[in-house]
């Protein structure tokens, strides 16, 4: 391991005190036009749990299993912690990096996908640290989108077919089986990817995933829907939501559902409330039972598929991943990604 002398965990970021939300949400949403109302209402969402997302303990969990997993492999590259949007800021931790002397790190996102949000960002705000740092900041290389790799679908399907034996006996073998990821702008998610393509590379890789957790698990039929959007209201983006699903599926019949938040890596707050709390809750209203698959952040699994990816990335050799969406693109700095998925996003009538 002498190329790289590090490995930077990059994350989303949450509030760890009531007094953070409003700082922490006005962060992520600097500049895209959430209407102040729906800022109150997430902030709700946050002091419903007392004002503390999990996400950065379950960041920190990771790490910790991170740290086990390369011992036991031989991997001497100390872990560090950053987040895009709330402390540990990734400029505090790449200044952090470069007075250790770190010249040249890995760097892991909590995000396993393509597109602006799940992967080009990550991009730009790592960019971003390394001006604030200035001379001496360590170089950054972004290990590859992971939303495909044979681990991760494994621990999907476990959770799903683990998930199904808490409904009642009489409601397993009907239950429909739901993912879910994050929604994004209509507009986003056709900006990135090939133009023959016609763009929509995070919705297509998530439905791969999707594809691929459901065959793992031995399920043929299942829905794919989308959760958590802001933004204003006259904005498209990716539906039907969670909520309106399951008001579509009691209409049908349906009896019970399995969720699978599968867009998602760790029980951060958008999973503890929009599927948790209001998704469950609009179930229990229905008269339908519901059960939600777990997240993979916690498996050992997990941690060893982040060793795996830093193995990949400096011994080479064939990629480990299931699905067949063509990747391996030039990212940006030389990173690896899906086809386009770096590239600035096209402006209408080009």
């Amino acid at each position: 391991m002498t190329e790289y002398d590090a490995l930077l965990l990059l994350s989303f970021g949450g509030p760890e005190k009531p007094d953070d939300v409003r700082p922490f949400l006005e962060n992520v949403t600097r500049g895209r036009g959430v209407p102040p109302e729906r800022l109150d209402e997430v902030v709700e969402h946050y002091l419903h749990f007392g004002g503390v997302s999990p996400i950065n303990r379950l960041n920190r969990d990771i790490i910790a299993a991170v740290e086990a997993e390369f011992a036991g492999a031989g991997i001497e590259l100390p872990i560090y912690f950053g987040n895009r949007n709330w402390h540990p800021m990734v400029e505090d931790t790449v200044a952090r990096m470069r007075d250790d002397g770190v010249r040249s790190a890995l760097m892991f996102p909590t995000s396993a996908w393509g597109g602006y949000s799940g992967c080009r960002q990550y991009h730009e705000d790592v960019e971003r640290a390394r001006r604030s740092v200035g001379d001496g900041a360590p170089t950054l290389t972004k290990l590859r989108q992971y939303y495909d790799h044979p681990l991760l679908v494994g621990v999907f399907a476990d959770s799903i077919t683990g998930a199904r034996q808490q409904l009642p006996a009489g409601q397993r073998a009907a239950a429909r089986l739901v993912f879910t990821a994050h929604s994004v702008p209509v507009s986003a998610d056709a900006s990135a990817g090939p133009p023959a393509d016609g763009g929509r590379l995070y919705s297509r890789q998530v439905a791969e995933a999707a594809r691929l957790c459901a065959a793992a698990a031995g399920v043929a039929e299942y829905d794919l829907v989308w959760q958590s959007r802001s933004g204003p209201p006259q904005v498209p983006w990716l539906e039907p939501d969670i909520c309106d699903h399951l008001d579509a599926l009691a209409a049908t019949g349906t009896e019970a559902v399995i969720v699978c938040p599968v867009g998602f890596v760790s029980d951060h707050l958008e999973v503890i409330w929009d599927l948790d709390t209001e998704a469950r809750d609009r179930a229990a209203e229905l008269g339908m039972g519901y059960v939600r698959a777990g997240t993979p952040g916690t498996d050992p699994r997990f941690a060893q598929l982040v060793s795996a990816l830093v193995q990949e990335k400096v011994r080479g050799g064939v990629p480990a991943r299931l699905g067949t969406e063509p990747l391996y693109g030039a990212g940006v700095n030389g990173g690896l990604c899906a086809v386009a998925c770096c590239e600035p996003p096209r402006r209408p009538g080009r």
